[in-house]
């Protein structure tokens, strides 16, 4: 029987800054369920080590999570390892929403048809899915065309995403905010939720 502080809902989206506490945040609340409610996690990971500090983030982030993790590595193709990947027994941490879509922009793929099939695997998955994704939108303005234009899709994406999110939280100095909270359901997954 599933410890109910530990349930998740089926979809949870996180956001916040660059080094607000977001994904250690995230990682935390599936480590709070090992032993009472599964014994590991995937990790899916968007990043790509473009160059030797971010060889070093990537390495840093493995480090932290520790053995009961497992990676998968998909810098493109986010919503077809959502649906490979996901178990009732076994949460997912995507990190993070914001380089994927980097990747998709920067690959020339078509946003809107990848954020729809996102969305779909996110309908409905057979287990918790925590996603994790920089909010770009609160700072000056990008002085080139593609910055704008990156910030304002990672603005609508995040707005797609929490739309179908039960649970929204946004992380500012490492202090969790709900922003949106559908009740989990008693069996560790959750359901959807007004919010």
């Amino acid at each position: 029987m599933p410890i109910k502080e530990h349930a998740l809902p089926s979809v949870t989206l996180v956001l916040g800054g660059a080094r607000s506490g977001k994904s250690r945040w995230a990682e935390d609340q599936i480590t709070a369920g090992f032993e009472t409610l599964w014994t590991g996690a995937l990790y899916l990971a968007t990043a790509e080590p473009g160059d030797a500090e971010m060889a070093a983030r990537i390495a840093d982030h493995q480090a932290r999570r520790g053995e009961r993790w497992e990676t998968v590595e998909c810098p493109i193709g986010l919503p077809r390892a959502i649906l490979e990947h996901t178990k009732a027994d076994r949460p997912i941490l995507v990190d993070c929403l914001t380089l994927w879509l980097s990747n998709l922009m920067l690959t020339d793929r078509d946003v809107t048809a990848m954020t729809t099939a996102l969305l779909g695997t996110l309908n409905a998955p057979p287990g918790p899915v925590i996603l994790v994704s920089n909010e770009v939108g609160l700072g000056i303005v990008p002085d080139t065309e593609l910055g704008r234009r990156f910030r304002d899709a990672q603005g609508r994406l995040n707005q797609q995403v929490s739309a179908v999110a039960d649970r929204v939280v946004f992380l500012a100095a490492g202090l969790p905010l709900v922003l949106k909270d559908g009740k989990p359901s008693g069996n560790g997954i959750g359901g959807r939720g007004n919010g």
